[in-house]
């Protein structure tokens, strides 16, 4: 096996199922401030965006870096709040990290979300010591669509960009993965294959997957 082989993953939706709870947290928010946006709104708006087009979006304005990251401190913190208690992988996804890794491929995490979440997330689900690159909000200027955490990534791990492999379930994800020169698999948790840029392969979660799912890809 070529061992110049990385796969990277999006956290939320992909790593685990946090986007119900992020719906509950920015609607929290929100609604301190009198805003109610409807549930079609979220998943054009909120699934896979940055907190900055977030809250540009639905306050219709553009906000100074202080103001933004008051802002994004007090929606993290009710989201981190309400997920706590239940963080779980999506099916599967220990078993085929672990595959992954006994076959040597490199493993990264480039999430638009902040450290802190990805802290929390990645302390409660047993894969952490499986990475050698993780990537959040702040080591990046330019968000997904952009490629830029997708690019970063592949050079942290060593590999070229057209021997990664992207986990994204949100339409900004998966352009990102794919202007980064990358393969990539959508993931299936919040929106159907239809709503998302055409991916190479597609899971609704990992039961099935292995590494003799992903390597074909790459050939």
């Amino acid at each position: 096996m070529d061992n110049k082989i990385a796969v990277i993953f999006d956290m939320d939706g992909v790593i685990s199922h946090t986007n119900p709870h992020h719906s509950k947290a920015f609607r929290a928010f929100f609604a301190k401030r009198n805003l109610f946006p409807t549930d079609a709104e979220f998943a054009k708006h909120m699934f896979g965006k940055s907190n900055s087009y977030i809250m540009s979006h639905f306050f219709n304005r553009t906000f100074s870096s202080e103001e933004l990251k008051v802002m994004e401190d007090e929606k993290e913190s009710l989201f981190r709040e309400m997920y706590e208690p239940v963080v779980q992988p999506i099916d599967g996804l220990v078993a085929f990290i672990n595959d992954l890794h006994a076959h040597g491929v490199k493993l990264g995490v480039a999430t638009s979300a902040p450290y802190a979440n990805l802290n929390l997330i990645l302390g409660k689900i047993p894969i952490l010591d499986k990475f050698s690159s993780i990537m959040a909000s702040e080591n990046v200027k330019n968000h997904k669509p952009d490629p830029e955490v997708y690019l970063a990534s592949a050079e942290n791990l060593g590999v070229p960009t057209n021997r990664c492999i992207v986990f994204e379930d949100s339409f900004s994800g998966v352009s990102a993965g794919i202007n980064a020169g990358m393969k990539v698999v959508g993931i299936l948790s919040s929106h159907t294959p239809s709503e998302l840029p055409p991916c190479d392969l597609y899971l609704e979660n990992y039961l099935q997957a292995r590494f003799d799912t992903i390597y074909p890809l790459l050939n």
